[in-house]
């Protein structure tokens, strides 16, 4: 099974201020590597904006954080077809746009899992389920999809 991972699991993941959503997100972030999982282009840029602007995290601290995902994970960027079938999803399903966009590359990429927050958890659009990694009562199912370590 394949996973991408969404910008706020990144986010969490490199934020201290929730130690529990810190906690899940490294894990998430740790056994999405092991099993292989891929980052979209688009949540990387996304993690850049959110952690300079927002977190006012600096710049180099930031990179670096991208840099070693960059190095563990295999990153797509989205294409024309990926663009085509947000527009589709977004028209049909009411997702807005950016967050077609990621499903439609997460779904390119091969991925059956989207690891979000953002999106309906549980609801399973053109064979990519979205996942939210933070709910409690989706603990045995974050393990079936990434088994611990």
């Amino acid at each position: 099974m394949t996973v991408s991972l969404d910008t706020n699991v990144l986010v969490y993941a490199a934020n201290v201020g929730n130690s529990d959503r810190h906690r899940v997100a490294n894990e998430v972030i740790s056994r999405a590597a092991a099993a292989g999982g891929v980052l979209t282009l688009q949540s990387l840029a996304d993690f850049v904006r959110v952690m300079t602007v927002k977190a006012r995290l600096p710049y180099f601290e930031t990179k670096r954080l991208v840099d070693a995902w960059r190095r563990t994970f295999r990153v797509y960027a989205a294409n024309e077809e990926a663009f085509d079938m947000a527009l589709e999803a977004s028209a049909s399903h009411g997702l807005p746009i950016f967050d077609a966009i990621l499903w439609a590359t997460a779904r390119q990429a091969g991925c059956d899992v989207l690891i979000t927050e953002d999106f309906q958890d549980g609801r399973s659009l053109g064979g990519v389920t979205f996942l939210n990694p933070f709910e409690p009562k989706n603990v045995r199912r974050l393990e079936r999809v990434l088994p611990k370590l």
